[in-house]
């Protein structure tokens, strides 16, 4: 463990833990309902008021807050200080033609770097290590948290740059990469591209892989850790806010530990909101306690998950959870960025300045590639006589999706006679 942070921050007594929670969670919902006036708003529509959580199962008297909600409030309609007092701000792809906006104070971005060096010294990192990230353009805001907080810890650090696969494998021969930080997704493609290129895994430094962004399934890490001789390490965060390693897994590698001391996580039946009984699978809800600029209040994740209800053999006592595949809303995630149905609609009709009537998209996923592929029916709308106009458009529309979601994008002409329904996922 980091010098910074003794052991017994991770090994509290849960009693304990849990009266620090509802003091932190206490004064966040007082100074959310004074400086938000969405909040103040929410709770008033709610008919609840912060004094009436007198416990931690008194958050279920409480709304949610919802990705739509942050998009309502661009730019910084959710931030709880003024913006002299904020000194980042960062934006993430949102519901719509917006982004998400979080703001971050000085104290924000220490308390960040504390979290992100917690779970990187619970994969085992150290001063001797070379950490290499590779991570698509959407994650470009953890790029900078891992950098941040590996140099803490004294490692070198290959920062997050837009690299081709065949550069990144050249960097990770060269450069005698020992830690990667990337996506299940990307760590299986270039895995590939190191056999079709001729590199043995054992011709590399390479000894960790922190897989982010996306569920780690057993097999998948199996199959990882058996083709580079490694040990891998999963990492939840957020993609838009506020960040990475909000739970990480220790040596264990039985589940993820939920960074508790800075959030309190529910999980819900996404259908009728309610707390689902101990164990079983729902949605994963956090509430902030120690965010300054952008608290966030029962916010719904949409990623699936379930708590583990064995203590953890490692000895921490923040409580765990499997994460597992799968979205409770409208939302694929692609190379750990996640892509709402409404995102890829506004960003189309701002381009084309209408949505195909047949329209279709998905997520790619495989060791050869992992983009967001797009369908374009041509219809009347479409249609022209000139190749180069419809090549146009085309090429516009991914420039437009690529760029606003930071992941590849390919779109595909097609008759309409060869798709079924409306717009959305095939």
């Amino acid at each position: 463990m980091a010098d910074h942070e003794p052991m017994d921050a991770q090994r509290l007594d849960p009693a304990k833990r849990a009266q620090r929670q509802l003091e932190l969670l206490q004064a966040t919902l007082n100074r959310v309902h004074r400086a938000v006036p969405f909040y103040k708003d929410r709770f008033m529509e709610n008919r609840t008021e912060p004094g009436e959580v007198e416990s931690l199962k008194d958050i279920a008297k409480l709304p949610f807050t919802f990705r739509s909600h942050l998009a309502d409030h661009y730019p910084y309609g959710l931030f709880a200080v003024p913006l002299r007092d904020i000194v980042r701000i960062h934006t993430a792809p949102g519901l719509g033609v917006h982004p998400v906006v979080s703001g971050y104070t000085r104290q924000d971005l220490s308390t960040w770097k504390e979290i992100v060096q917690r779970g990187l010294s619970a994969s085992g990192l150290a001063a001797t290590d070379i950490l290499q990230i590779c991570l698509d353009p959407g994650l470009a805001n953890w790029g900078r948290d891992y950098k941040d907080a590996a140099e803490v810890l004294g490692a070198s650090v290959i920062p997050l740059t837009s690299l081709s696969l065949e550069k990144q494998q050249m960097v990770l021969s060269d450069y005698k990469t020992s830690v990667l930080v990337t996506t299940p997704t990307f760590a299986a493609q270039l895995a590939a591209g190191l056999s079709s290129s001729g590199i043995h895994p054992n011709e590399l430094a390479l000894r960790s892989l922190i897989l982010v962004g996306e569920p780690l399934s057993r097999d998948a890490r199996t199959s990882l850790e058996e083709t580079f001789g490694l040990t891998a390490w999963s990492q939840y965060g957020l993609s838009d806010v506020p960040g990475p390693a909000v739970a990480f897994e220790c040596e264990e590698h039985e589940g993820m530990h939920v960074n508790e001391d800075h959030f309190l996580p529910e999980i819900v039946d996404p259908r009728t909101r309610e707390p689902v009984a101990e164990g079983e699978e729902g949605e994963l809800v956090l509430t902030t306690l120690t965010t300054r600029a952008f608290p966030l209040i029962r916010f719904a994740t949409g990623d699936r998950m379930r708590f583990i209800q064995e203590p953890c053999k490692c000895g921490r006592t923040l409580r765990r959870v499997q994460w597992l595949p799968g979205r409770t809303d409208d939302t694929a995630v692609i190379r750990g960025v996640k892509v709402h149905h409404d995102q890829i609609l506004s960003h189309v009709e701002r381009v084309l300045g209408f949505v195909p009537e047949r329209f279709k998209f998905r997520a790619v996923q495989d060791e050869r590639a992992s983009m967001l592929e797009v369908w374009m029916g041509v219809d009347d709308h479409l249609f022209s006589d000139e190749v180069k106009v419809l090549e146009g458009s085309v090429q516009a529309v991914s420039a437009a999706l690529s760029q606003e979601l930071g992941v590849p994008v390919c779109v595909r002409l097609k008759e309409t006679s060869q798709m079924n329904g409306r717009a959305g996922w095939v």
